[in-house]
């Protein structure tokens, strides 16, 4: 209501606006404020056990997974402990299916590593499995290592960003798992960026593992239905498909409000990071500290030299920044803890810390064309484009996209 009155000053037209809106469906923007969904209303994939547990029986499995590929149970919304919920691996060694390995993406199979970091294979102390590192030596399952597996389980917790790089592993188990004719089971779960599409469509000269399809930098799908479209576009090698089967999610829509119980990946604490995310990934690829090393990554953002200003941190050393940008020196920059959540990329971020970095500077690195998807956004900030231009430039590729996008979605 605070938001709308704003908006609409003057009564009038704020009751119109009102009846209005009770009349009809709102807009994206108004349905990502105004419905929530709690982790208890939503049923994942994964919790929806009756309708993939028979595809897994007397089989040999191999579960894709890290820390969030959990099942939860009882009534918190934010689990306190383990006892709100178990592990998708725990819970299936429980009903007796066989599974002989897992495999882990970035950031490892308890969620540990940092960003970029190399996974290496290990064995699971807690239930003896094998892990095996899918961001170590090799980034797709070799034949090896699929020998004697018959099904493949894959659940991931993605948030909806193409650089990401969860959605580059699903698309090597699904080129793996097709090559080696293994059935891959994906068990869906929601898109925290699912209720908007925006950013720069990744230019395929430019494919890397933080960018592998072209697609906009946020794409408003659930992994499930991403895994769809991976196999209906034919992006897999030689335009080969996987024997895929999805378990939806039940009571979801890309309009809805999900908040994440457990973070996704070490710098994605909370929600306000996961939202900020797409405009914030960018720094990634630059000289300028998006949050890492402190307690507030992507939340915030900041250069040693950046004009002095009443907001400044220090990173350091810490849980998923073993060594941050600019470790230990002041940083002087802009907090967005308390701004309100985007329903698109907020370019004028990057364009802000562009033009407080002296010319002398570096600004932009070797990945940030990896992470933009092309080579059009830097020469954009060099030739001072505004906010508008850019986000305009974008959108021929974007109305493209919503066509490709609509035949796989699975839920409104």
């Amino acid at each position: 209501m605070i938001l709308i009155s704003k908006l609409f000053k003057n009564t009038y037209f704020l009751l119109v606006f009102l009846l209005f809106f009770s009349l009809i469906s709102c807009g994206q923007n108004l349905s990502y404020k105004n419905k929530s969904i709690s982790v208890n209303q939503i049923k994942t994939g994964a919790q929806q056990t009756s309708l993939y547990i028979s595809l897994l029986k007397n089989k040999n499995v191999a579960v894709v997974a890290n820390q969030i590929s959990v099942i939860f149970k009882g009534k918190s919304v934010k689990p306190k402990g383990e006892s709100n919920y178990t592990h998708l691996v725990d819970s299936l060694l429980s009903l007796n299916i066989p599974i002989i390995k897992v495999f882990s993406p970035e950031h490892g199979f308890r969620g540990t590593a940092d960003a970029g970091e190399k996974v290496v294979n290990g064995v699971d102390a807690k239930t003896g499995l094998q892990i095996v590192s899918l961001y170590g030596k090799h980034k797709k399952p070799t034949q090896e290592q699929l020998k004697g597996i018959n099904v493949v389980v894959f659940d991931i917790q993605d948030v909806g960003v193409r650089f990401y790089t969860y959605i580059s592993t699903l698309h090597y188990v699904m080129e793996a798992c097709a090559e080696n004719n293994i059935k891959l089971v994906v068990l869906d779960r929601p898109n925290p960026n699912g209720f908007y599409i925006d950013g720069p469509t990744l230019d395929l000269k430019y494919k890397s593992f933080v960018g592998m399809h072209p697609v906009p930098l946020v794409y408003g799908m659930t992994i499930g239905e991403y895994a769809k479209m991976i196999n209906g576009e034919h992006w897999l090698k030689n335009r080969i498909q996987c024997n895929l089967t999805v378990i939806p999610l039940k009571n979801y829509t890309h309009q809805s409000r999900y908040s994440l119980p457990i973070r996704p990946s070490p710098n994605l604490p909370n929600d306000q990071a996961i939202n900020l995310y797409p405009s914030l990934g960018f720094f990634e690829g630059t000289t300028i500290n998006a949050g890492r090393g402190t307690e507030h990554q992507f939340q915030q953002y900041g250069a040693p030299f950046f004009p002095k200003s009443d907001f400044c941190y220090t990173p350091e050393p810490n849980f998923g920044a073993k060594h941050p940008k600019h470790e230990g020196k002041l940083c002087y920059g802009v907090n967005l803890k308390n701004v309100e959540p985007l329903n698109f990329v907020n370019i004028n971020y990057l364009i802000d810390a562009y033009k407080k970095t002296p010319k002398t500077t570096l600004f932009f690195g070797k990945t940030f064309t990896k992470h933009a998807g092309n080579t059009l956004l830097e020469q954009q900030l060099k030739h001072g484009w505004s906010a508008k231009q850019i986000h305009d430039s974008w959108q021929p590729k974007i109305e493209a996209f919503k066509k490709i996008r609509a035949k796989y979605l699975l839920y409104d």
